[in-house]
Formats: structure tokens, sequence, C-alpha cells
């Protein structure tokens, strides 16, 4: 279902709440690329991009990448060609300067709509320590997973209010098998875009 001609959609989780999958329902749906930061840092790096040079010495070193760099991959990857009937960010913005600087990027056209994928802090835990467990990530202990979902809550709270007062979140209930969730998110994506197109 295509309602705008230019469908510009977020999705935010916490680790674990199954983004990326529902990310690639999402953008197929509405027939517009996902937008991964992580996918976008590790095919710099591959390519050997400028970018990606400057992204693979900060992650070597165990640090962020600063928000000016991540600011200017996203703005870059929004200039393609794909991306000019909309798309589906996952993984940005993360910090209310980065929302700032997507809003100038945008020009005025802000986002349609961001989904919420909302999920029990100790499923998601009991979930990343089974994939850990699958694919031998003896890093990913329950300590690292809940200190990753503290400082998610801490860092996207703010977030989540900024785009609830805007009008555009969709909140879904992330728990559940794929398909169940992915009708969720359809279902609240379609209301809320319908009603943006009638108003």
């Amino acid at each position: 279902m295509t309602v705008t001609s230019s469908t510009r959609l977020l999705i935010v989780g916490p680790p674990g709440a199954g983004k990326g999958t529902q990310a690639t329902r999402i953008a197929e749906r509405y027939g517009v690329p996902a937008i991964s930061t992580g996918d976008i840092f590790r095919a710099n790096i591959k390519g050997g991009t400028p970018l990606g040079q400057k992204v693979q010495a900060i992650i070597e070193k165990g640090e962020l990448v600063p928000d000016s760099l991540t600011n200017e991959i996203v703005a870059d990857r929004l200039t393609q060609a794909d991306a000019a009937g909309g798309f589906l960010l996952d993984g940005y913005p993360r910090t209310v300067d980065q929302v700032a600087a997507l809003d100038g990027m945008l020009e005025g056209n802000s986002l349609d709509a961001v989904v919420l994928l909302e999920a029990d802090t100790d499923e998601v835990v009991a979930r990343l320590l089974k994939r850990a467990q699958l694919e031998g990530r003896a890093d990913d202990t329950e300590d690292v997973i809940r200190h990753r979902q503290s400082v998610y809550a801490d860092q996207t709270a703010p977030l989540i209010e900024l785009f609830s007062a805007r009008g555009l979140l969709v909140s879904v209930d992330g728990m559940g098998g794929v398909d169940e969730v992915a009708e969720r998110i359809a279902a609240g994506l379609d209301a809320q875009l319908s009603a943006k197109v009638v108003s």
C-alpha cells in the first residue's frame, strides 16, 4: 500500500526487539529502501571509501562514531536516487541532536511516522542470550545485554517523547511471531499514514 508519493519512516525499539527483521518487511510493503546506519558503516568500510576509512579508525579505537560523521553518512545516503520516493531509517536518529540534524536534511519534509517496537526487557534479554548461545557470542553476557537495554532506554526516551509530541508515534507490541508483529505494524502505519493524507 502506497499512501503518499513519498513515505518517510523511522523504526525504533530496544536491542533484540526485531527491528532489522521488521524494517525489511516495512520497506518492501511501502516500496522504500531500508536505511540502517550499521549497514551503511559496514558497506563503507568494506568498500574502502573515505567515510569507511574514518569510521573504521574510530571503531578500531573502541570509540563511538560521533554524531557529525553519522549525520554526514545519513545525509549522503538520503541524496541517493532510491531514497527520493521515501525511506525507512533504522538506527538513526539516536539522539535529540541527530533528530535536529535529520530535520535539516529533510528541509521541512518531516517524517510521516515513527514505529516504536515495544518489548518486555526480560523477554528481550532471554531472546538475546539464546541468540548469543546459538551464534557463539561469548561477549554477550546477561550483564552486557542489560546494560545495552538501559543505554537504549536512557538515550531513546527523549526521542519517543519528541516524536509523540509531533503526533508521529505508532506504538506496536513487538513480542510474538514475526508475521503477527508485522501485521500489527502494518495496521498501525496504515492508520497513521491515512490520517496524514486526510489532514
